[in-house]
């Protein structure tokens, strides 16, 4: 489970994660951690990837970027749109359809999916 305390809303939540994963991040912080921190700051480095990658990113959304391109696999993925609301925080899910890089339009499953659509009366 990971767990984010100090987020922009002021709320805690968790994620949660598999094992797998966990023991990786664990190893990980017991070879390379430090004062506490799991990772260290690794901005110069993400920054260096995304110039060799030649993306151009708007001013103060370089690392921001990564929350749109989870969400947006997330779903591609098959994911549900209010997990993905729960995994980014979000108090409505409005915004969480935007981070995810989606429309009204990507929800059209739910007509064909809609129990009433198969609904016979008479």
């Amino acid at each position: 489970m990971i767990e984010y305390a100090r987020t922009k809303s002021g709320k805690t939540r968790a994620i949660p994660i598999d094992a797998a994963l966990e023991d990786d991040i664990r190893a990980h912080a017991k070879k390379h951690g430090q004062m506490g921190r799991f990772f260290g700051y690794s901005i110069s480095a993400f920054r260096e990837g995304v110039e060799r990658a030649g993306l151009s990113l708007p001013d103060g959304q370089m690392t921001h970027v990564l929350r749109h391109t989870f969400a947006s696999h997330f779903m591609m993925n098959g994911g549900n749109i209010l997990t993905l609301q729960r995994i980014l925080g979000h108090a409505n899910v409005t915004m969480t359809m935007r981070y995810a890089h989606l429309s009204p339009e990507h929800l059209q499953e739910a007509k064909a999916l809609n129990p009433l659509a198969r609904l016979t009366l008479g």
